[in-house]
């Protein structure tokens, strides 16, 4: 800094209040101290700063280990969050998640100085763990379900499910069946309660759900079982992976989608407009997840009364493969 001072012929004073952003410098003098800082190649040194401010500038994120679409775009949109407010981030990847597993995680990153953590938690077995999380440490839950009781951010599980039900039910189709996710998700057990509750306020009948495990071998497997059922018109599937093997299954078995039965996913996966036909699905906002989750974190962090976040309402992207009964 001080070789960047003596260059730009400014003082040491100077030099640090452009690199911190401060207004309170003339934009010439700015131009020349950013003039001298590119010319010397000079990096702000984060581990001195730390330790003037007592803040490391790094976040911890705890995740399980998976390589499902909508925990894996959480995990970048938060990344880029904290990259946006001049964070770096450490990751710890859970094989298993349960109480102990999680604890152990942030115990870890706590013990690497980071300044707050953010946890994945869209387990039922993560909630044990939630409410035993170390007091000092700042800490912000991600889909962690209705009742968590803590800072947290969500997608509206149960609007995103509602959405897609209507727009089946809007299209003429007497009720909607459901290739369920697996028991033990929160974000499954939303979007089957409202799938419930939103043909029973319809006075629609509630057929019995498949379940599956998010994958599209599973949505293969069920969409195999489905297709022998002729009074099945329309299906609302738990995510686009599962509604991707499903696809495959009723093709196979000549059942003709949306001619004959009509499918809406969940996610909005990039190859969900690709697939034949193109598919009808519930688009998760993952990078606003990201912002509110970075903004919750920081108010913490400066131990300002946290902003109660509202869920991030997800949007029904209407495609081919949904249409009017014939």
């Amino acid at each position: 800094m001080t070789d960047v001072a003596k260059l730009a012929g400014v003082s040491h004073q100077t030099v640090s209040r452009v690199l911190n952003g401060s207004p309170q410098v003339r934009p010439e003098t700015r131009e020349r101290v950013l003039a001298a800082v590119a010319e010397l190649g000079y990096r702000p040194n984060a581990m001195a700063r730390g330790l003037v401010s007592r803040r490391s500038k790094v976040l911890g994120v705890v995740t399980f280990d998976t390589i499902l679409y909508g925990p894996a775009c959480m995990l970048l949109g938060i990344e880029r969050a904290a990259r946006a407010a001049g964070y770096g981030v450490g990751i710890v990847t859970l094989e298993k998640v349960d109480r102990d597993s999680v604890l152990a995680a942030v115990n870890t990153l706590g013990g690497q100085g980071v300044d707050g953590v953010i946890v994945i938690a869209p387990q039922e077995a993560a909630a044990a763990a939630l409410h035993s999380l170390p007091t000092p440490l700042a800490a912000v839950v991600v889909e962690a379900g209705r009742e968590v009781g803590l800072p947290s951010v969500s997608v509206d599980q149960f609007e995103g499910a509602r959405s897609a039900v209507r727009h089946l039910l809007e299209l003429g189709h007497q009720t909607v069946w459901h290739l369920a996710g697996p028991d033990g998700f929160w974000e499954a057990r939303d979007r089957r309660e409202s799938w419930q509750d939103t043909l029973a306020a319809a006075g629609a009948p509630v057929p019995p759900p498949a379940v599956g495990d998010w994958s599209a071998r599973s949505g293969y497997v069920a969409g195999r079982a489905l297709a022998e059922n002729p009074d099945i018109t329309a299906v609302f599937v738990a995510n686009d992976q599962m509604a991707l093997g499903l696809l495959r299954a009723f093709a196979e078995r000549g059942v003709r989608v949306p001619e004959q039965v009509s499918v809406v996913g969940f996610d909005d996966i990039p190859e969900a407009a690709y697939l034949s036909p193109s598919l009808t699905t519930v688009r998760q906002d993952f990078d606003e997840v990201g912002r509110r989750s970075m903004r919750l974190l920081q108010q913490l962090l400066e131990a300002a009364e946290p902003v109660s976040e509202p869920p991030v309402a997800p949007t029904l992207v209407v495609r081919e493969s949904s249409a009017a009964p014939r």
